[in-house]
């Protein structure tokens, strides 16, 4: 059984949302399953706090067998790898566009453009309204480039994929390790170093100690202040030039049909399977005894220049495990008894966007001060086990929601103010849609 090719719109047709008989089952589904994963990767990282505090905190509580392993396995399995499927499915997302604005005749500039500001207004106020770790506004600046890419052929499209997902990964680290020395000398760029560590740390402790006020505003100033003092840097341009360059992988595969087709590209995905795999074992079981080796002392990153390299092969890592589950997806999809379990997240990817801000605004409550307080508290598995219960209320949500309304809240926004004009909510009665009996 293949995922059909949704109907192309007639030549000359407005532009207009695509309608549900319209969509790719496949790749709702897919959304559903990457949306959890991002949840959980949040969750781990940002909403519980990790990532603010002091590495003897961190390590305190992954101390016991239990969150070491559940450490273990978000490394190897979770992180990353989830945002990475994220992110392609945005650029495939963007080849069916564009393929539906040229069986009209039009132009995919303008509807795309408007789209992508409106997705940056919501980035924003995500940003300043709730949360720092916001990565809309991130998609919809760096969507701009994709539209450079939708005239280019597939090896100009793969040597920028290169460059920016293996060049620059390595580029900027080697810049950040070695180009200080080369300018200031070795002590001085080592004093550098520490005096900007130093600052970072206190950046983060002042943004934790904001989390853990019990005054809702105190914590919303927090957030802002730790966004606009954390915006230029050169982490932020490497994980721009990631982005684009998962984004053109999503731009190739919507080209070839890879989701849309997936019976013809059975030996595709076939080796994609046996490939990632590969590659996902090779990059991420390098971080993890890179990890291990830094938390019995026996590596620094300080002082170990090597460790440069580790950004790129840890990307190829991310990339290796998310075509693992891409492909395992497809090939599962084509048989109908998976096809009906696997369904059940194509409701939720359907809603994403309003899933997504909803789960910010479930952790806020859950773990800032003003809400439960559990910031800077919960052990690794707890946070997993948090974010899993609340994705599992998120599923039944979104069948009652979509069986009622076209969109998801948020989705319903976007597209109003994308077309400039309020679409259509509620579904119509079944007994409207069906014909009348003779």
């Amino acid at each position: 059984m293949s995922e059909s090719t949704p109907p192309a719109p007639a030549p000359g047709a407005p532009a207009c949302p695509v309608d549900v008989s319209e969509r790719v089952a496949l790749l709702d589904v897919l959304r559903g399953f990457a949306l959890c994963g991002v949840f959980v990767s949040n969750s781990f990282s940002w909403f519980s706090g990790r990532v603010l505090m002091p590495r003897e905190q961190v390590l305190a509580l992954a101390a016991p067998p239990l969150e070491t392993v559940v450490t273990s396995l978000y490394n190897f399995f979770v992180n990353q790898k989830f945002v990475t499927l994220f992110s392609f499915l945005f650029g495939l997302g963007f080849s069916i566009q564009l393929a539906r604005a040229e069986a009209r005749g039009a132009s995919i500039v303008p509807v795309y453009s408007r789209r992508l500001l409106v997705l940056l207004g919501i980035g924003v106020t995500h940003i300043f309204a709730l949360w720092v770790g916001d990565v809309l506004s991130t998609y919809a600046v760096v969507g701009f480039a994709l539209l450079l890419f939708r005239q280019r052929s597939d090896r100009t499209v793969l040597v920028w994929v290169a460059v920016l997902m293996v060049a620059v990964p390595l580029l900027i680290p080697a810049l950040q390790r070695f180009g200080p020395i080369l300018l200031q000398g070795a002590e001085a760029a080592a004093e550098a170093a520490k005096a900007s560590e130093a600052h970072d740390n206190q950046l983060r402790a002042r943004f934790l100690a904001g989390l853990s006020s019990d005054s809702f505003w105190t914590t919303q100033a927090a957030n802002a202040r730790y966004y606009v003092d954390a915006f230029f840097r050169s982490s932020r341009l490497l994980w721009m030039s990631v982005i684009l360059g998962r984004f053109l992988l999503g731009l190739l595969a919507g080209r070839h049909l890879l989701l849309q087709d997936v019976e013809r590209n059975r030996p595709v995905h076939r080796r994609l399977l046996v490939w990632g795999l590969v590659l996902g074992v090779l990059g991420n079981g390098t971080g993890l005894v890179v990890h291990r080796l830094r938390i019995a002392g026996l590596v620094d990153p300080a002082k170990d220049s090597w460790m440069f390299v580790l950004s790129a092969v840890s990307e190829l890592g991310y990339l290796g495990l998310a075509a693992v589950y891409v492909a395992a997806f497809a090939l599962l999809f084509q048989r109908e008894r998976w096809r009906r379990v696997m369904q059940v997240l194509a409701p939720v990817g359907r809603m994403a966007l309003t899933n997504y801000l909803l789960e910010t605004v479930v952790s806020l409550c859950i773990y800032d001060g003003w809400g439960l307080g559990f910031v800077g508290r919960m052990p690794p598995s707890h946070s997993v086990a948090a974010s899993l219960a609340v994705f599992a209320l998120q599923i039944p949500f979104s069948h009652w929601w979509l069986s009622r309304f076209r969109f998801g809240p948020a989705e319903w926004l976007w597209r109003s103010l994308t077309y400039g004009r309020a679409q259509p909510m509620r579904l119509a009665p079944r007994s409207a849609e069906a014909p009348a009996a003779s």
